[in-house]
């Protein structure tokens, strides 16, 4: 349900859809730079921040329902949901070459 109303907003704000993808670029480098190691290229640090900006917009829902954030506080929330996601994928990427 909240999917579909994000992609409704997309999609009824044109710059929606290109700021959602710049705010998702900048905190997968951000996270990506942050959290060290290799980097993911331009493409996977994008990935990283747009699912990063939908875990943390899930947390922040969770925790402060209806709170409104600029284009600065969603940066963050999408930083720390990019952290986040990144630090499960090293965990489950580790546990597996750990096996082999």
């Amino acid at each position: 349900m909240v999917l579909a109303a994000l992609a409704l907003g997309a999609t009824l704000q044109p710059g929606g859809i290109i700021m959602w993808l710049i705010l998702g670029l900048i905190a997968g480098f951000l996270a990506s730079a942050v959290m060290r190691g290799d980097g993911y290229g331009l493409i996977g640090d994008l990935i990283f921040g747009l699912v990063g900006a939908f875990i943390g917009g899930l947390i922040m829902d969770l925790l402060m329902p209806d709170a409104s954030f600029g284009f600065w506080g969603s940066l963050v929330v999408a930083f720390i949901g990019a952290c986040i996601l990144i630090a499960i994928v090293r965990a489950i990427a580790g546990a597996r070459t750990q096996r082999l």
